[in-house]
């Protein structure tokens, strides 16, 4: 017999749900014969599985070692190996490692880190090291969560970032933390705001709402305005409507620099919205202007685009990021002058 007790971490989340992290190799089907059998019990007594498990419950799992070996295969590396071939040490690309994160805030619950361009937010292939994991051995290595926790609870982001988009980026370390970021981004109650330079002179502020439109196969999007959108015939439903707040700060009578506000939250939603407004991103190849790259890439070796995740605000907490060196470099060289801080939350009139 198995016994688990429910720690703080675990609580808030459905019973079946746990079980099924826990024995992670198992078929559903198995966890609820399981139940339905009594041979995993809550509390000793029997469970649909439906239960909300608090802390202090204990689950009982009437199972030979054997089966509960069988259906529990976790990957866990040994942090006390110096020789051991663990992902914190030895990455693919050389540049994103636990003793590099940098760690912006962190709570009980949450922790803001910031992701450098040309990093994954999440792998795409299984052999990719993102932020994403890297927040888990950095969880890990630094005993934020245990190995044991760790078997029902794996730290994960809940916001995601272009590749080549740098900045803040949210994880959960709880579970309790996954479900307050989940939620504050999914009703739009967390502020976020980017820093980005453009082509043209953007001289107004501009609160600015289109209809966006994603072509899969080229991973491209692109942005109507509510006029044109107004006067389509056909194809309305595979537009969704974004709402993007610009603000500019300065300019040199070619390029502007831009606090932005994501009012929604679409893929590409900022490069592709000042793309079809007529000010590309400076570096950006999806959606930029050639000219003003190649240049920039003589000039400085520029070679992804210049967009920021600077500042987020959850309710009372604020998290700061500063921009990149070569970000910063650019704004001052190209006559943008410095990124004031301490005026980035943007004012409505």
């Amino acid at each position: 017999m198995t016994e688990i007790r429910i720690g703080e971490k675990d609580a808030g989340q459905r019973l079946n749900k746990y079980l099924m992290k826990y024995l992670n190799s198992a078929p559903s089907s198995f966890i609820y014969k399981m139940l339905r059998k009594k041979n995993i019990v809550l509390n000793d007594k029997k469970s649909s599985g439906n239960e909300i498990i608090a802390s202090g419950d204990v689950i009982k799992l009437y199972l030979s070692d054997e089966t509960v070996k069988k259906f529990k295969s976790v990957e866990i590396f040994d942090k006390t190996d110096k020789n051991s071939d663990n992902k914190s040490d030895n990455i693919a690309s050389g540049v994103l490692s636990v003793k590099s994160l940098q760690v912006l805030y962190k709570n009980d619950d949450i922790m803001a880190v910031h992701k450098p361009a040309g990093i994954l937010s999440q792998k795409a292939s299984v052999s990719d090291y993102s932020i994403n994991e890297c927040i888990v051995d950095y969880c890990r290595v630094n005993n934020i969560l245990s190995d044991k926790e760790m078997e029902t609870f794996t730290p994960s982001v809940c916001n995601r970032l272009d590749r080549n988009t740098s900045g803040i980026i949210l994880a959960g370390i709880s579970l309790k933390g996954s479900q307050y970021l989940s939620k504050i981004l999914k009703d739009r109650s967390a502020d976020k705001y980017y820093y980005t330079i453009v082509k043209g002179v953007f001289s107004d502020s501009l609160v600015c709402k289109g209809y966006i439109h994603r072509y899969y196969p080229e991973n491209k999007s692109s942005v109507i305005s509510v006029e044109e959108y107004n006067v389509l015939k056909q194809g309305k439903d595979e537009y969704a409507m974004v709402e993007t707040e610009f603000v500019p700060v300065s300019n040199n009578g070619k390029l502007s620099l831009l606090k932005v506000k994501l009012i929604t939250g679409k893929t590409h939603q900022i490069r592709a919205h000042l793309s079809a407004l007529g000010y590309p991103v400076v570096g950006d190849t999806k959606y930029g202007d050639t000219n003003v790259n190649q240049y920039m890439r003589r000039k400085y070796k520029l070679r992804y685009h210049l967009l920021h995740a600077g500042y987020v605000k959850l309710d009372n907490v604020v998290v700061y990021d500063d921009v990149p060196g070569l970000f910063k470099t650019i704004c001052i060289e190209e006559g943008l002058g410095e990124l004031p801080y301490a005026n980035m939350e943007l004012k409505r009139s």
